[in-house]
């Protein structure tokens, strides 16, 4: 693949938390590269480093040194106002829990970030339905996230991430909290939209079988990146 295809670049990455004796480095020279349309499972233990690496490669964390760049821009020194609109136009986050808004519909809950972009409630609308339907459940378009099941919140929740059409898609455990069968119908959903939508996919995971069906997997030790062979 080329650089050109290239959506996050990690490239010496370094992040420590307190000072002096009390300082704990958290990632260190850290490189990864994830290209459009690849699906990269990052399965570490709990205390590694797994939610600062993602914290940092959506803009959410600035590292304290080497550089982040999403779809080539560099961020690190980036003022805060344009990293949030980055991050708001080019990153989708998907977490264990769903985090739908429970007084909302499943179709308003993909509405609400269009809009918050500045796309009108119609157009808005047009494109949850179609979210909605791409993941088989536009049929629950009109129901509240108390009225869904697990699964469904989860795949409400997937096309919440990409409502804004973001180019990297970050997701922290997003079937850990389903039953086996529910969390392979889930991953295959979301295989089946990287795959066609061309979304570079960093996805943090224990589960070993759902991280050899991705394209690659890495792993954090000594707060280096490191490929996993599974």
């Amino acid at each position: 693949m080329s650089d050109a295809h290239i959506v996050l670049n990690i490239e010496n990455m370094e992040r420590t938390y307190g000072d002096g004796d009390h300082a704990l480095t958290v990632l260190k020279d850290a490189n990864l590269r994830i290209h459009s349309g690849e699906m990269v499972a990052l399965v570490a233990p709990s205390g590694t480093g797994k939610s600062t690496l993602l914290h940092s490669a959506g803009l959410l964390e600035r590292p304290d040194a080497g550089e982040v760049y999403i779809t080539g821009l560099p961020t690190r020194i980036m003022k805060d106002r344009d990293r949030t609109l980055l991050r708001r136009s080019s990153v989708g986050f998907v977490y264990q829990f769903h985090h739908l808004l429970p007084e909302f519909s499943a179709a308003e809950n993909l509405m609400v970030p269009q809009m918050v972009a500045g796309i009108s409630k119609n157009i808005a609308r047009e494109r949850a339905i179609e979210l909605l339907s791409y993941m088989r459940i536009d049929h629950r378009a009109d129901h509240r996230p108390s009225e869904l099941s697990g699964g469904e919140q989860q795949r409400v929740a997937i096309a919440r991430a990409v409502a804004n059409a973001p180019s990297l898609l970050l997701a922290d455990e997003p079937t850990g909290n389903l039953d086996p069968e529910t969390s392979d119908h889930v991953f295959g959903m979301l295989y089946e939209l990287v795959r066609k939508s061309g979304l570079a996919a960093l996805i943090a995971t224990h589960n070993h079988e759902l991280a050899k069906k991705m394209d690659r997997a890495v792993t954090l030790e000594g707060g280096k990146i490191i490929d996993l062979k599974l």
